[in-house]
């Protein structure tokens, strides 16, 4: 099979479940950054059964356990790019659970709002002052 996620061989995998299984990014974003693949070779979030969102969720939450562990993280982003427009290169669904640490940006609000680094700041516009 051409897919890259496919391939992955079970040596690489940190995580896995009966529908889901997990290993580590190859271009890591922060310390542990993890991501979390159907088994099942498909390539939207929205093609996936109830189960296996469930379960890929299920498995992100296990992962979670074990990198708070071993590296002790402050927080997390969590994301899936669904589509070409939204991102995917790799069309196999992904999870993206990216550990996140004291001071690894100075101001993180906003989190995953920076793709739009002009809409990212939405607490400086005065229309939405008061939200």
């Amino acid at each position: 099979m051409s897919c890259k996620f496919c391939r992955v061989s079970d040596d690489s995998t940190t995580g896995s479940s009966q529908m889901s299984r997990a290993f580590y990014d190859q271009f890591p974003i922060s310390k542990g950054h993890t991501l979390i693949i159907p088994r099942r070779h498909v390539a939207s979030f929205f093609g996936l059964t109830p189960e296996e969102q469930a379960d890929l969720f299920a498995l992100a939450s296990k992962c979670k356990e074990t990198l708070d562990a071993e590296f002790s993280p402050s927080g997390y982003n969590l994301g899936i790019n669904d589509g070409q427009s939204a991102g995917q290169t790799i069309m196999h669904v992904h999870l993206h659970l990216i550990p996140r640490y004291e001071g690894d940006k100075e101001d993180p609000r906003g989190g995953i709002r920076w793709i739009f680094p002009d809409k990212a700041a939405y607490w400086d516009d005065s229309e939405h002052a008061h939200e």
